[in-house]
């Protein structure tokens, strides 16, 4: 029979002759040793002090009731705070995304803008691929801000690609040390949420964009002029409504759904919220049994969409946010219609399961106090992801288009 935490406290309390209880010239006595072999050690540290006085008052048994409970109540009054600022909820305790302050508004000049991502940013990452398929990359220069330990965006410049992929940078346009600076240079000095996806005009000095539904769409067919692929539509006009559709669908049970299970802070808020995430996975799976793409035979705006959540969902939101009811490789038809995504030429380059990782495992604090990263799922390495999916067979024709 395995042991438990609740039985090993449960057998401290029939001890016949239960610890002497210390005295305050023990612990001051157990102190000064601590003080003294720290001191010698060059590594003196509260945690260890800390350690020497639990030790005393209750030897090797676990700690009492009293402290357990009040260490429970200040920690969930403290979480209770960081959430409120991290993620903002309804009466439910259901996350509520904050809507994007800045959205484009006329038409813009080529050669102005400038891009800043975070490669841990699902919403970011849209925006990446979009560039990428377009052949953007001269034409809207990007810079990679990274998860500060705040939780903000810094450019720190360092860590390496992963796999050819891109990597953290300096901030390129403006010599900025953090995001927020960059947004507090626009018009007004704004001071509020500093988030990525955001499109930046370098001649006007000014925020053009931050929400990446925007940034995608302008990039698909309002740079046409200076774009590599000028040819390539990922919303054609016969498909507008079908992608629309499909994106009301995704949206609110995908690509946010995750975030509402992850962030609730309410029982009831995480049930509704994990329950109608997985009905959605299973309507996708069940739809793309006979679709090679969610609109058919063409790839559009609305699986770039889809698949930047499904390529985080067993490396992130599986674990950490709590979607824990099935993995996306139990998906046999979504897990293959995210590698025949992945595979397209160009997509892995904007792919940094390295930056992914570290910004959810060691930024988002409430969520992961230790910060220890787990290992990497088997199925989202790389060369698993280049594993044969399959889904050709689904498509009247490979489109010419991704054959460069």
């Amino acid at each position: 029979m395995s042991s438990c935490t609740s039985c090993s406290f449960s057998s401290s309390l029939l001890l016949v002759n239960p610890p002497r209880r210390a005295s305050r010239n023990d612990i001051s006595r157990s102190l000064r040793m601590s003080l003294n072999n720290d001191n010698n050690n060059s590594n003196f540290t509260s945690l260890s002090l800390l350690n020497s006085v639990t030790k005393l008052l209750w030897g090797q048994s676990l700690p009492p009731g009293i402290l357990v409970a009040s260490v429970r109540t200040a920690w969930n009054s403290a979480w209770g705070l960081m959430m409120s600022q991290l993620a903002p909820s309804d009466s439910t305790g259901g996350y509520s995304r904050p809507a994007s302050k800045f959205r484009i508004l006329g038409s813009l000049s080529p050669g102005t803008l400038h891009l800043y991502v975070g490669l841990a940013c699902p919403w970011a990452h849209r925006t990446l691929i979009v560039r990428a398929l377009k052949g953007l990359e001269e034409a809207v220069p990007v810079s990679v801000a990274s998860p500060g330990m705040d939780g903000s965006w810094e450019f720190k410049g360092v860590g390496g690609a992963h796999l050819g992929s891109i990597g953290p940078s300096l901030d390129k346009a403006n010599g900025c040390r953090t995001l927020k600076e960059v947004y507090g240079l626009g018009r007004g000095g704004y001071d509020g949420r500093s988030t990525v996806p955001m499109l930046w005009n370098k001649g006007l000095k000014n925020v053009v964009c931050n929400e990446s539904y925007d940034i995608i769409q302008l990039f698909n067919s309002g740079l046409n002029g200076v774009a590599g692929k000028p040819e390539l539509d990922l919303s054609p006009p016969e498909l507008k409504e079908e992608i629309e559709e499909w994106y009301r669908i995704i949206y609110p049970n995908v690509n946010n759904g995750v975030y509402r299970c992850g962030f609730a802070q309410s029982q009831e808020a995480y049930d509704r919220s994990v329950n109608e995430l997985f009905c959605t996975l299973d309507r996708l799976e069940d739809h793309l049994a006979n679709s090679r793409y969610l609109c058919g035979d063409q790839f559009t705006l609305v699986d770039v969409c889809l698949f930047t959540t499904l390529i985080r969902f067993d490396l992130a939101y599986n674990v950490l946010f709590k979607c824990t009811k099935k993995k996306l490789s139990e998906y046999a038809n979504l897990h293959a219609y995210m590698r025949d995504i992945y595979q397209i030429p160009k997509v892995a380059a904007t792919c940094n399961f390295t930056e992914i990782m570290d910004g959810y495992y060691k930024t988002l604090f409430p969520l992961n106090p230790g910060s220890i990263r787990p290992v990497m799922p088997s199925t989202s390495d790389h060369q698993f992801l280049y594993k044969p999916h399959g889904r050709e067979s689904l498509s009247s024709a490979t489109p010419a288009i991704f054959l460069y």
